[in-house]
């Protein structure tokens, strides 16, 4: 067996490498970016409105395709706000959506205090790190920007696939494979394609959606359990490994405090690190 493969550490990406992704979206920040952005102006006066008509109707086409975050948002708007909108309107449309997410993008960071974690694992050549995320197109070369700013090399798995270099992080976005992490052909997609055949042991780190939900978190957290059986039963079909989770779950009342999530960092890191020790 090649030792430099023996493990894959995997991290979700909202809700874990990155809280401030999840924290965007709460009822407050929310209204602020939209008004802010200008797309207050065009008729989304709520975070309702946002979600249930913008947001899931175009979830699947972004983040499964390459068309991005920019084009569904203003292609929805203009088709069902503004069907016979003038050219000078949907270059304004077009102007609000861009600036709302590339605020959301920007807003969207690593943590910095993963950066201690992130490096060692980088460096280590019996891991393989994979950051795993079901997101928009965009996504991708953000979150390669950010380990940038980590001193860490990375590579979308879409780049990945052609030119595989094993001392790289792989960002594999949803956007980027054609199917959203829940879908089996997600990881045997990752696994055909990044040589992965010798991965022995995997750590998962992931908030399993629980830090980007509001309201009933005893209900979620049943969903969580669920997803995260799912995931597991996944990963040993795909990769015919052992998985290790680590539940990266905040409760809702501390989710905005940063000490909270400081320390979940630091007591994720140091499990991590003692078990790659032994």
């Amino acid at each position: 067996m090649d030792p430099l493969q023996e493990k894959l550490i995997i991290f979700d990406y909202s809700g874990t490498l990155s809280l401030e992704a999840s924290l965007f979206a709460r009822p407050d920040n929310l209204m602020k970016e939209l008004e802010e952005s200008g797309l207050k102006e065009f008729g989304i006066e709520s975070p309702d409105i946002f979600w249930e008509q913008l947001v899931n109707p175009t979830w699947t086409e972004g983040s499964t395709t390459l068309v991005g975050y920019k084009k569904v948002l203003e292609n929805h708007i203009t088709a069902t706000l503004f069907p016979n909108a003038s050219i000078t309107l949907r270059a304004r449309i077009a102007d609000a959506v861009s600036s709302f997410v590339d605020r959301y993008l920007d807003h969207s960071h690593i943590d910095y205090r993963w950066e201690p974690l992130l490096n060692k694992l980088n460096v280590n050549p019996s891991i393989k790190v994979l950051i795993a995320t079901d997101h928009y197109g965009e996504a991708t070369d953000c979150i390669i920007k950010f380990l940038t700013e980590f001193q860490i090399h990375a590579a979308a798995a879409k780049h990945a696939f052609v030119n595989f270099n094993k001392s790289s992080v792989i960002v594999a976005n949803s956007a980027d494979i054609g199917f959203h992490k829940v879908d089996p052909r997600f990881w045997e997609a990752l696994k055909l394609y990044l040589d992965f055949e010798a991965i022995q042991d995997i750590i998962i780190i992931d908030d399993f959606g629980y830090n980007e939900q509001i309201g009933d978190r005893y209900g979620e957290r049943k969903k969580v359990e669920v997803r995260k059986k799912n995931t597991v039963k996944m990963l040993e079909s795909a990769f015919s490994a052992k998985v290790h989770v680590v539940p990266f779950m905040i409760e809702d009342n501390n989710l905005s405090q940063d000490d909270t999530y400081g320390e979940f960092i630091t007591s994720v890191s140091t499990m991590i690190e003692h078990y790659l020790a032994s």
